[in-house]
């Protein structure tokens, strides 16, 4: 596929000229860093001034994410979610991505408010805060106050972020269109994960669906006194703007904080894990994202949790995969554990199952050893992705996000309680789980699924073969097969025909010296025909030309 036949191109060129000087700006200072002289290594500089050249890998894929805007920042922070794609330690770094930019005018801001919901900003609130509190890729946050004298957080979209979004998302679908012509990047399915990513994008810029986000956990836990989720006001929220109520506290990382403030930090970080083990165990719906920003400590030892924007979903296949894995950990099986990740993720035609099979069993033999009050969850969870990484197997992006929320999530208890362990936590609720799988209620509803199934496949299954048998006997009946990878092979077949056609009858022209002939005194050639001399030439022109195509794609007298 040839570059200029990618469209997006003739509709967004000067974004294309954006992106594409920036990655040159990386990717030279990438070469430069490696093999340039050491006093050139300071010539290209990030945006705060930096030097690119001396910065790792990591951190200048994270920085050249950030200089090309809200679309790149939001990708960066969705691929930090998906180390099975993009390893551990370039999740870690893209996690970091910081989130402020640039904020909107306070005109902008109040013609964004009052267009949304119809009527002055001042008939809403008694009090607004121009100045926002902060201001992340998507929207800003000011903080506000109701004319009931509510203290509220008011999450307001970037004024045209939707078309800026929408013409990155354009030039992304090309370049995962280029990539996956490449066949060492075609295992990744650029395409596909383009494709989630729009979704995710689209998904976070409807305000309505973060709000209703909120409303479920708010029923989930309204018995829970531990934790607060903040109320939210739906008649004064729309697509573009989300009203909630405003939590005061501090910041989980603020440990002197807390400290000072006399808080159990044991308590409170296995009161908050207990938290998200009832949202994955029982209700199947959990708050993705609990880095330290997004959780607050309240008055009285209670957790606020903010930023609802990204959540994840379990039914009960993930939730019987996931406990597979646990026990299969648990009881040091391998084969079991192997047979689990290649059921449970898309795998490559050319895996090597025995390999795979011995670095899980190494895995297993690890970490299936560890006591309960000193197994590393953390490190479990990112040696496997790790491990799944290396040998292409691609994970469900709702499995990749649950298992770097368990990272994260062990990662901000232990700035409570730094022994703290997740899978003490997660135990118990494991048991229960396992206890629910086989549970006489949960078996008649599968035992009643299947049923249907079947019993529509043989309702239907006479209907079936009839169409088909009377396609065959009226001589309709078509098979239609995909044939992938002839094509290079047919053109090298009408090419290597053409040219032995070519060769022939070029010979036979200069052997009965076919008008007009050419003498060429210094050769001692006289009465050669010009056609069949041209002929001859491209003929073996043609003969080289093939024999290189060959010998390079390695297939030329290689036996299988």
């Amino acid at each position: 596929m040839r570059i200029s036949s990618i469209p997006q191109i003739y509709r967004h060129g000067h974004r294309w000229r954006e992106i594409l000087g920036v990655l040159s700006k990386y990717e030279l200072a990438t070469w430069i860093g490696r093999l340039g002289p050491d006093f050139a290594k300071d010539l290209l500089k990030d945006r705060g001034g930096t030097p690119i050249a001396r910065a790792r890998w990591e951190c200048r894929v994270r920085n050249a994410l950030a200089e090309l805007g809200p679309t790149f920042i939001k990708l960066g922070q969705v691929l930090s979610t998906r180390p099975d794609l993009v390893g551990v330690s370039l999740a870690d770094e893209l996690s970091h991505l910081q989130k402020n930019v640039p904020s909107d005018p306070p005109e902008v801001v109040r013609r964004t408010i009052e267009t949304e919901l119809e009527c002055p900003l001042e008939q809403v609130f008694l009090e607004f805060d121009e100045q926002p509190m902060a201001s992340a890729s998507i929207g800003q946050v000011h903080r506000a106050r109701l004319h009931t004298g509510e203290a509220v957080a008011v999450k307001v979209q970037h004024a045209d972020i939707e078309q800026k979004i929408r013409v990155d998302l354009d030039i992304l679908a090309g370049l995962a269109r280029m990539a996956q012509m490449i066949e060492e990047f075609q295992s990744y399915r650029p395409q596909a994960v383009v494709e989630d990513f729009r979704r995710t994008i689209h998904n976070e810029l409807d305000f309505s669906r973060e709000l209703r986000n909120m409303q479920q956990f708010a029923r989930h836990f309204h018995d829970e006194p531990t934790l607060r989720i903040p109320r939210t006001y739906p008649e004064y929220s729309t697509n573009r703007v989300l009203t909630m109520e405003f939590l005061e506290g501090i910041p989980v990382r603020a440990r002197e904080r807390l400290e000072t403030a006399k808080v159990d930090l044991a308590a409170l970080a296995r009161a908050g894990a207990e938290i998200y083990m009832r949202m994955i165990f029982e209700n199947g719906f959990y708050h993705a994202d609990p880095h330290p920003g997004n959780i607050l400590v309240l008055d009285g030892d209670v957790f606020g949790l903010l930023d609802h924007g990204m959540v994840g979903r379990i039914d009960e296949a993930m939730h019987e995969d996931f406990a597979d894995m646990l026990v299969a950990i648990a009881d040091q099986d391998s084969e079991h554990l192997a047979v689990l990740i290649t059921r449970v993720g898309a795998t490559p035609p050319n895996l090597d199952r025995s390999a795979l099979t011995l670095d899980v069993a190494d895995f297993v033999a690890h970490y299936g050893s560890q006591s309960l009050e000193r197994f590393d969850l953390s490190g479990a969870l990112n040696e496997m992705t790790e491990m799944i990484r290396r040998y292409r197997i691609m994970l469900p992006a709702r499995i990749a996000m649950l298992l770097k929320m368990l990272v994260t999530l062990e990662g901000t208890a232990r700035l409570l309680q730094p022994n703290f362990s997740l899978i003490e936590v997660m135990v118990p609720y494991h048991r229960r789980m396992i206890w629910r799988r086989w549970a006489p209620r949960r078996q008649y509803r599968k035992w009643r699924r299947l049923y249907g199934e079947v019993e529509h496949l043989v309702r239907n299954l006479p209907h079936n073969l009839g169409e088909i048998m009377e396609q065959i006997q009226s001589g309709t009946f078509d098979v239609h097969l995909d044939h992938r990878g002839l094509e290079p092979s047919v053109n090298r077949l009408v090419l290597g025909m053409l040219a032995s056609a070519l060769f022939l009858g070029s010979s036979l022209l200069l052997a009965h010296e076919v008008p007009p002939v050419i003498n060429i005194r210094w050769l001692l050639l006289r009465n050669i025909s010009a056609l069949g001399a041209f002929g001859m030439v491209l003929s073996l022109t043609l003969g080289l030309r093939l024999w290189r195509a060959i010998s390079k794609s390695g297939h030329l007298d290689r036996r299988k």
